[in-house]
């Protein structure tokens, strides 16, 4: 047995005669080295398994050709004469079969012979030790081989500087020559050359050799590179290595063949027959791709180009379904209720029938969330047998999102327009542009001028993409846009667009719809059946009225799905097989009820009246309070209302002063009190003028001391002389009022017009009264009594 110390601690090593032999591809180590190193297999972690618990050593010897470690077949003349000792410093296993290892050489072995008993290689080993000779030759030779390993470190960017102090410090001929070997970059046939020389001086001529001639290498690499610096321009960077790449395949003779498959890009064009301005402009981009050599800059750039022009549907179309019963049967089984959408639609394919040549209108379909715009779209595609294409605008401020880049910037591409159009495949599809108010604009242009073009019937058949730089036509698509609101819309574009407004749904709408859609999808997405949920229709109806206040259906579809997975729970925990929800089972599922119609509590007293608001999220009931205390003159404004909302308060407090002998107030009430105007929900801004029937009729109640109807809701705008304006808004004002159990409404007579848009059920259960002047209202509003 041979005893070997490890420099570092000073630790005896003793080396066994029969030490676990690791066999390795292609990866050397060094006596006094250390490496990283990861094993794999069965036998591999069985073999640092029993190293680990014994001495920590194995031996490393690399095979002379690929053979399978795994297998059992070893013999003695499939590895290298020499292979080195080493310790296990760390070890960390990743896995049964898998493990990492920090290792240090310790000295070289020869392999006796192969000895069988375990699971792993193992074998009978000579340990060799290194003879160190110094003398005047050893030294000379040890001098010249530092000065030519400090050259390789200046001319090598990937090695530290710090191993050239760190090689000038080891004074051991044959552990110097084992660590510039384990550095420098040659192949592992020539650093086993090294590790076989026992003798250190002979070892030390061997690799100067090898540094030599990486030497002549790295300074081949770098004539290369300066060769190639002195070409082209310093700030083109990808062009620089493009170039070095073609310099060092022109040293090795490795030629690259320049020339361009042109015929691909010349059969694409003559298949699709492009239109005349196309055709030239990609006959000219061919002819430029041709001239260019496929490691320029602008090659990529043109042959891009190519790629897109000869991508898009420029003639490809798919075939209208005109088939009238089929495509209303189609919208009526995808949505409920829309009917004046659904007419639309209808009409629009009836004179596509009659007259295919037609250039289709711009819809754009408003309304709150959750009422159906964008789902309708896809059942207009599903309509015509079309295919879909939507890009949300939300949020877009750039004018290249429309009509893409201009070819000269880096990374241009076509606008989402024309990138819908390629995924499509199809020249003619239903195209929707969702959240078309919420488009916004910067110094990078306003995105909703570049829609002036894309959404104009007579414009958009030569809508021309800065990108493309040719007319593309876009005649043939339908464009359908959505909004919430339509305040933000530009006028200019807002002129173009086919306005369908989709309001909201009834309480009866919303029950059909949860029975037909939001309950089976429901069931479907949280793994239950038919059988296993259902739900009443009285419990329907109280989830609506009791949990959500909307004019869509998209958070009833939330109530729905929470008591879906409530139920889900308990059936996979197997404490029921089935439930029936009903009114007395909610609360258990989607908690307690969160909306109150209180609306009778509130207006108990005089100086409260309830009016009708309309928010982009539908209608909503707004209470207005009014009351008065000892003071002079002062009024009082508080609900974070807006500047109309304020006028319309003075405008009210000032008819009621100018007629309170007619009203039978008195006139001098002013002079001895305050008012003060108060609109609940304080957090949330209101403004508009529809409040001020409201606002005057809640001032005459507190004046009068008589309170206002029970059940009553109105809305309108006032004049100083008492007249009754309209107001916008009425059908989500009166559908809101209908869904929280409003019975009698007030309205200007101007909107008697709107009456027509409210669903009959609706007009037979609520009375409407339609008034010119703010006495006809309060004559309405007010309960009989006397003044106090």
């Amino acid at each position: 047995m041979t005893e070997q110390k490890l420099p570092e601690d000073n630790k005896s090593i003793v080396i066994p005669d029969i030490i676990p032999i690791l066999p390795l591809h292609n990866v050397l180590l060094f006596p006094k080295m250390v490496i990283p190193l990861e094993v794999v297999g069965s036998k591999a972690a069985a073999l640092i398994d029993e190293a680990m618990m014994k001495d920590r050593l194995l031996g490393l010897i690399i095979t002379k050709k690929e053979v399978d470690i795994a297998a059992d077949n070893y013999k003695l003349e499939d590895f290298h004469n020499m292979g080195t000792v080493a310790v296990i410093l760390r070890m960390a296993k990743t896995s049964e079969s898998r493990a990492q290892l920090l290792l240090q050489g310790i000295d070289r072995f020869q392999i006796r012979e192969l000895v069988e008993g375990k699971p792993y290689l193992q074998a009978r080993v000579n340990v060799i030790d290194d003879k160190d000779v110094i003398d005047i030759e050893t030294e000379a030779l040890m001098a010249n081989l530092l000065t030519l390993f400090d050259q390789i470190l200046k001319l090598s960017p990937f090695l530290p500087p710090e191993f050239g102090p760190l090689a000038k410090s080891i004074k051991e001929p044959g552990v110097l020559a084992d660590m510039i070997a384990s550095i420098i970059n040659a192949p592992p046939e020539e650093k086993q050359k090294i590790l076989e020389i026992v003798d250190s001086r002979q070892r030390l001529k061997e690799l100067t050799r090898l540094v030599n001639h990486q030497m002549e290498i790295l300074e081949l690499g770098n004539k290369i590179q300066t060769q190639v610096k002195d070409d082209i321009d310093k700030s083109q960077r990808e062009y620089y290595l493009r170039q070095q790449l073609k310099a060092i395949k022109h040293e090795l003779g490795e030629e690259e063949d320049s020339n361009v498959d042109i015929e691909e890009y010349l059969k694409k064009i003559a298949e699709i027959n492009l239109p005349p301005e196309a055709q030239k402009e990609a006959e000219r981009e061919l002819v430029r791709l041709t001239r260019m050599h496929s490691s320029s800059a602008e090659y990529t750039v043109a042959a891009t180009y190519l790629d897109w022009i000869t991508a898009l549907p420029w003639h490809e179309a798919t075939a209208d379904n005109l088939d009238i019963a089929k495509a209303r049967a189609v919208l009526d089984e995808d949505h409920y209720g829309l009917l004046k959408a659904k007419k639309r639609i209808i009409e629009y394919l009836a004179v596509r029938k009659l007259k295919p040549d037609s250039k289709g209108p711009i819809l754009c379909l408003v309304g709150p969330p959750g009422t159906g715009k964008t789902s309708l779209g896809h059942s207009i595609a599903r309509a015509l047998d079309r295919k879909f294409v939507r890009i949300s605008l939300g949020g877009v401020r750039d004018e290249a999102e429309i009509r893409g880049h201009r070819r000269t910037y880096i990374g241009a591409l076509p606008g989402r327009i024309i990138q819908g159009l390629r995924r499509a495949e199809s020249n003619n599809p239903v195209f929707m542009l969702d959240e078309i108010d919420k488009v916004g604009s910067d110094f990078r242009g306003d995105p909703s001028a570049a829609l002036l073009e894309v959404l104009d019937p007579q414009q958009n058949g030569t809508f021309a993409d800065h990108y493309l730089d040719v007319p593309f036509d876009l005649s043939h698509v339908m464009f359908i846009t959505t909004a919430n609101i339509l305040d933000t819309i530009p006028p200019a574009l807002l002129d173009r667009l086919e306005i369908i407004e989709l309001p909201g749904y009834t309480q009866e709408e919303k029950v059909k719809i949860a029975e037909r859609y939001l309950i089976p999808r429901q069931l479907s997405e949280n793994g239950l059946t038919a059988g296993q949920l259902k739900i009443t229709a009285k419990a329907l109806n109280k989830i609506i009225s009791g949990y959500t206040r909307e004019a869509g259906v998209r958070n009833l579809e939330r109530e729905i799905a929470g008591i879906c997975r409530g139920v889900a729970a308990q059936i996979a925990a197997a404490e029921l097989s089935a439930k029936t929800i009903a009114v007395r089972d909610i609360a258990r599922y989607a908690g307690p009820v969160r909306i109150m119609n209180d609306f009778d509590a509130r207006i108990a007293k005089p100086g409260v009246a309830i009016g009708l608001a309309w928010t982009p999220a539908g209608g909503d009931l707004l209470f207005i309070e009014a009351t008065a205390m000892k003071g002079k003159k002062g009024l009082t404004l508080t609900g974070q209302l807006g500047d109309v909302m304020k006028e319309s308060a003075a405008a009210a407090l000032s008819f009621i002063r100018a007629n309170a002998g007619t009203l039978k107030v008195n006139p001098d009430f002013y002079e001895e009190m305050d008012i003060h105007i108060h609109v609940p929900a304080g957090a949330i801004p209101k403004d508009g003028p529809s409040a001020g029937v409201t606002m005057l009729t809640a001032l005459t109640s507190l004046l009068l001391n008589r309170k206002v109807k029970k059940e009553l809701a109105m809305t309108g705008e006032i004049t100083l002389r008492g007249a009754v304006l309209p107001v916008g808004g009425i059908k989500e004002k009166v559908l809101a009022a209908y869904r929280a159990g409003i019975k009698t409404i007030i309205l200007p007579d101007w909107n008697s017009k709107d009456m027509e848009d409210i669903p009959a059920n609706v007009r037979k259960a609520i009375k409407f009264h339609f008034v010119k002047d703010m006495l006809e209202v309060l004559r309405l509003a007010l309960e009989n009594g006397k003044k106090k």
